[in-house]
């Protein structure tokens, strides 16, 4: 078996306009704050250590009516604007022909990420797409890629693994799971450390087909 496992945001997909928005809809209408920026939104999701609700709303804690104002406003905004990063269909499509599987592990919503992906018309490559709400722990605890392993009966012993995000989260599930992984540099960070690099989606064939 051959696997590779993809985060979303900001991997497959740019979504930062949509997840930019509903967090400014919270923000103005609960807390009457301004406008954030999606430079900040993306920067402030990327860092290594961070509290968003701090950061997105000025509380220590996500507050209930913020995390539901924000999902509801989120399941109509979030197929608004997101768009496939170039290249990206065409790498999903030459793996499957290469005889890969492949599934998503991403800290968003499972029902967001399996609306968006379906929306881009993209869904049907992935076997699974594992988000935070269906395992205990969000990356970088390995438990989605655990959750996808035991489905595909994946042994690491007999089998070759590799983990594509655009994250330090991304990069130390894939170490903690034990498999490889693929820093992508064209999405919210350009720069990161992983086994691998690549700077385009094809180059994700060029190292996992070697």
């Amino acid at each position: 078996m051959k696997l590779v496992v993809f985060d979303m945001d900001g991997t497959l997909i740019d979504s930062q306009l949509d997840i930019t928005e509903s967090i400014n809809f919270v923000r103005e209408k609960l807390y009457n704050l301004d406008r954030l920026t999606c430079k900040y939104v993306v920067e402030a999701i990327n860092r290594e250590k961070r509290n968003l609700p701090k950061l997105f709303y000025g509380r220590e804690v996500y507050e209930n009516e913020a995390k539901e104002m924000f999902e509801k406003h989120y399941h109509q905004q979030c197929i608004k604007n997101p768009r496939l990063y170039d290249g990206i269909k065409e790498t999903l499509q030459s793996l499957k022909e290469c005889g890969f599987v492949m599934s998503v592990a991403t800290n968003a919503p499972s029902t967001f990420a399996s609306r968006m992906l379906e929306h881009l018309k993209v869904k049907h490559y992935f076997d699974y797409i594992v988000g935070a709400d269906l395992v205990k722990n969000p990356k970088p605890h390995p438990d989605m890629l655990e959750y996808i392993f035991e489905r595909y009966g994946f042994d690491r012993h007999l089998h070759v693994g590799w983990m594509v995000g655009d994250n330090s989260k991304d990069m130390g599930v894939g170490k903690n799971a034990g498999i490889k992984s693929i820093f992508a540099t064209w999405g919210f960070s350009a720069k990161g450390e992983g086994d691998f690099t690549a700077s385009s989606p094809e180059e994700i064939l060029q190292i996992v087909c070697k």
